[in-house]
């Protein structure tokens, strides 16, 4: 049984950088890649980034893409998303995922496995 921890949430000013991992555990990261989403308080959670584990394919929500990276290290079996130029509209709870689906809509009821989240707040 596949275990998402995600960490490095925290405070930061409008224009910083922050970066999360998301350390996989249970067993090797095989055939599935690796998502993030986020949640903002009464807003539905929403697609971020994504990237495939063998491939290295990336993808970017609308919202995010040229500010935000992912990449991953098999060795530490971690994917990092790096947060860049964040805006208040970032804020929310980061979740990694695993197990689902790639490519649109991105829907979160598609994957399987979730961490439990992790804080990120955009002061201004």
């Amino acid at each position: 049984q596949v275990q998402l921890h995600e960490s490095g949430g925290g405070l930061v000013q409008t224009g910083g950088s922050l970066r999360l991992s998301c350390v996989f555990s249970g067993r090797t990261f095989s055939t599935y890649g690796a998502a993030w989403f986020r949640q903002a308080p009464g807003k539905e959670r929403e697609f971020v980034a994504a990237i495939t584990w063998t491939g290295g394919s990336t993808y970017f929500g609308d919202s995010v893409k040229g500010r935000f990276t992912i990449f991953r290290d098999r060795a530490k079996d971690t994917v990092y998303l790096q947060m860049n130029n964040v805006r208040p509209e970032d804020s929310g709870v980061y979740y990694c995922a695993s197990e689902g689906p790639f490519g649109s809509p991105w829907d979160p009821s598609d994957f399987n496995i979730w961490g439990q989240g992790t804080q990120v707040t955009v002061s201004t």
